[in-house]
């Protein structure tokens, strides 16, 4: 479709204007356009009536609705199908005739033809959208959509058609109305969406539901004022794994949310889970709470018990066989051993997969979610940071399983091993947009960073050649004898693409303040300590000897549940041991961090009020300057605690504790709400810092950045694996292969 008016370009507007009488050059132009914005969307003559029949029926009273239909199916089979062969095109211009009767005195004896080539249509569409018109669903981000090359003066005048013509106008606002191929929504969290959606693929679905790759194109996404995503493509194939990467506050979280409730427009035959709330407790037994998740195997023996219970109901035996084969075929005998198996993977003992749900923890009932979506096998599975929930066991044999998942993953992380272990494509969200990168989060780190050195140099040598071409102009703007070579140059910059320079993210920056003065050892030691609850019969640590000083960086793994908090409790001064003995040094001063002391932060504070009720004393400047050193001065400083992410709490809390100037830093999961390169960040600060770290995590990158020993808390020791935690991936891969 085009409609410029010369070669073989004209014969769609001829065609308009030939069956249509009253069809005015601007109107059919403007029809013509809404044609051309989905053009790759219609898959019918029934898509073309919906889009402009009613247009047709006000432009020609004498139209009827079977005439209108012939129309737009005449225009579906020359112009769109790809099907028209010369005949048709013979046969166009014959009908064309018979009509009107006008094709020929208006010199249109050629008739209509298929175009040869699709052409450029985007000006017109801008110039009528940017007048408050717009046209139909089509966008900036479009795909597929022709564009018109029209000339400005024709522009303008398709404008001063449009604003002195009341009737014009008025099908204008029809025309948008109807033929919009978009969808705004708001989600209940208070995001609003804006998207395009793809008619074939809706016609497709609708028909036989044979799509199982997600499209959306020209998403918008805000929250509130803040726009999170603007005119992005959206594109998840089947089968693909995603890892979502990109700074935290960017969207990712929200993105999944509205795809996991349609607001994003997802086929309707794709089921969606999202990981996102942890399972009610109940009396449910946790297997029993899993086995439920497949909607379909629970149905089928429902039923199966009702039949049974009614065995003299008419038809009873045939159904029960019919139920007997239905069961069979999607082996619903073989589903309490694979939820076992699942359970076990996750950290469950046999013990606890009978235990009901309501006696779990919050993080224990997170774990059964996931083993449900897991056990459910949907068509698009959503993780957000599933590994904040696990131990380094539990992640790795979650790796191993996500790598056999044979439907759409997408998946938000922070770990970058993970990442590596899992994805095939990276998902990435910046400045607005969506980019896509083959391969794993290493891959994605090597192409990004070539990607942007490459745009740099293209945006550098531009710059430089339009420098270049400048200084010309300048310099003989006025020299009557190179008016020529002068206008030469203009037109050439004129013509000459605009490049923009590459977006750099930011560099996130982290200061511990050094320790002054150094500590003689011993800092810290534990002698044969040894610990338990009162009122329980189980000793959590036996035994326990282990020493700490000024320059430690000691990484503590374990299964959850093995004592790893205990130890850190007792290292703190928090508990005190039931036998043994802990040696502190009397100047020892230790800055600590977890997830409980960020739980704490006053949430009706701002971070600057904050930190001077809890450090008095101090010039307004050293608290910002202070905050400042994690990345929480500035405007940040004065927005009130709730409104902060998870993260800029973390940083929050991180200045709290850099402020009482510790001399031996221990850390629990500090990375659970950090992105990528914030977690880097955090590395290199307790690389700078020259106290004492004792650092809880499962972020095989932050612990191979700091750590020069490994503790391995398991059955009640405390012991020391050599090799850090390689030795420790491999000891945890071979009991995974031997369970």
């Amino acid at each position: 479709l085009a409609s410029r008016m010369e070669d073989s370009d004209a014969p769609i507007l001829q065609f308009l204007q030939s069956r249509v009488a009253n069809l005015d050059e601007d109107f059919s132009q403007y029809l013509h356009s809404l044609l051309a914005d989905g053009v790759d969307d219609f898959v019918s003559g029934a898509d073309i009536e919906a889009a402009i029949g009613d247009f047709l029926h006000e432009a020609d009273a004498n139209q009827t609705p079977e005439s209108v239909r012939d129309i737009c199916e005449a225009i579906y089979t020359r112009f769109c199908s790809g099907a028209a062969s010369a005949d048709s095109a013979a046969d166009a211009a014959a009908d064309s005739g018979a009509s009107a009767g006008s094709a020929t005195a208006n010199g249109d004896a050629a008739g209509p033809e298929r175009l040869r080539a699709p052409v450029q249509l985007g000006e017109l569409h801008s110039a009528v959208a940017d007048s408050g018109g717009g046209l139909g669903g089509g966008g900036s981000n479009g795909g597929g959509i022709w564009m018109q090359r029209k000339s400005e003066n024709k522009l303008i005048n398709v404008e001063a058609s449009l604003a002195s013509d009341p009737k014009a106008a008025k099908r204008l606002m029809k025309a948008n109305n109807a033929s919009s191929n978009s969808l705004t929504s708001q989600d209940e969290c208070g995001a609003s969406v804006s998207q395009q959606l793809n008619r074939k693929d809706a016609a497709l679905d609708g028909e036989s539901g044979r799509v199982r790759d997600i499209r959306v194109e020209g998403l918008d996404i805000a929250f509130g004022s803040r726009q999170l995503l603007e005119g992005a493509n959206l594109t998840l194939a089947s089968g693909r794994r995603y890892g979502f990467v990109g700074r935290n506050g960017l969207g990712k979280t929200t993105l999944l949310k509205l795809l996991s409730t349609r607001q994003i427009s997802v086929p309707s035959h794709i089921r969606v889970l999202h990981v996102e709330q942890e399972v009610a407790g109940d009396d449910t037994p946790a297997v029993e709470s899993v086995l439920q998740a497949d909607e379909q195997r629970a149905r089928l023996l429902a039923e199966e018990a009702r039949c049974r219970a009614e065995p003299d109901a008419p038809g009873a035996a045939d159904r029960l066989a019919a139920l007997f084969a239905e069961l069979a075929a999607i082996e619903a005998d073989k589903a309490p051993s694979r939820v076992a198996s699942i359970l076990h993977g996750l950290g469950f003992t046999p013990a606890m997969q009978t235990v009901p749900t309501k006696q779990f923890s919050g993080g224990w009932r997170m774990r059964l979610a996931l083993a449900r979506a897991l056990f459910a096998k949907p068509d698009l599975l959503l993780l957000d940071e599933p590994s904040n929930m696990l131990d380094m066991k539990a992640i790795i044999w979650l790796e191993n399983y996500l790598q056999r998942w044979p439907n759409t993953l997408l998946v938000v992380s922070h770990d970058t091993a993970f990442l590596n272990a899992v994805s095939t494509d990276i998902l990435f969200i910046s400045n607005r947009r969506l980019e896509y990168y083959k391969g794993d989060y290493d891959t994605f780190v090597r192409s990004r960073e070539e990607k942007l050195l490459n745009q740099q140099r293209e945006y550098d040598a531009q710059m430089a050649e339009r420098e270049h071409i400048q200084k010309f102009i300048d310099r003989f703007r006025y020299n009557a004898n190179r008016a020529s070579q002068v206008q030469s140059r203009i037109k050439m910059l004129e013509a000459m693409p605009k490049l923009e320079a590459p977006v750099h993210d930011s560099e996130v920056t982290m200061k511990f303040p050094p320790v002054e003065d150094k500590l003689s050892p011993p800092i810290l030691q534990l002698d044969e300590v040894v610990f338990g609850y009162p009122g329980s019969d189980r000793t959590v640590l036996k035994g326990v000897c282990a020493c700490a000083g000024s320059d430690s960086r000691i990484c503590v793994v374990g299964e959850n549940g093995q004592g790893k908090s205990t130890l850190l409790k007792i290292i703190l001064g928090d508990l005190s041991p039931s036998k043994g003995v802990r040696h502190a040094h009397r100047s020892l001063r230790i800055g600590y961090f977890s997830q409980h002391f960020v739980d704490q932060l006053d949430l009706n504070s701002t971070p600057l009020e904050f930190m001077a009720r809890t450090f008095p004393g101090q010039p307004q400047e050293a608290y910002r300057q202070q905050l400042g050193q994690f990345g929480a001065g500035g405007d940040l400083a004065l927005r009130q605690i709730r409104l902060l992410s998870g993260g800029q709490k973390c940083r929050i809390a991180f200045a709290l504790i850099a402020a009482g100037r510790p001399n031996f830093l221990v850390l629990d999961e500090p990375t659970n709400h950090l992105d990528v390169q914030t977690i880097k960040a955090l590395g290199d600060a307790l690389n700078s810092f020259n106290g004492g770290v004792v650092l809880v995590s499962h972020d095989e990158r932050l612990i191979k950045m700091i750590c020069t020993e490994l503790w391995l808390v398991s059955d009640g020791l405390v012991r020391t694996i050599e090799g850090g935690i390689d030795a420790y991936r491999r000891l945890v891969e071979k009991e995974l292969e031997l369970a």
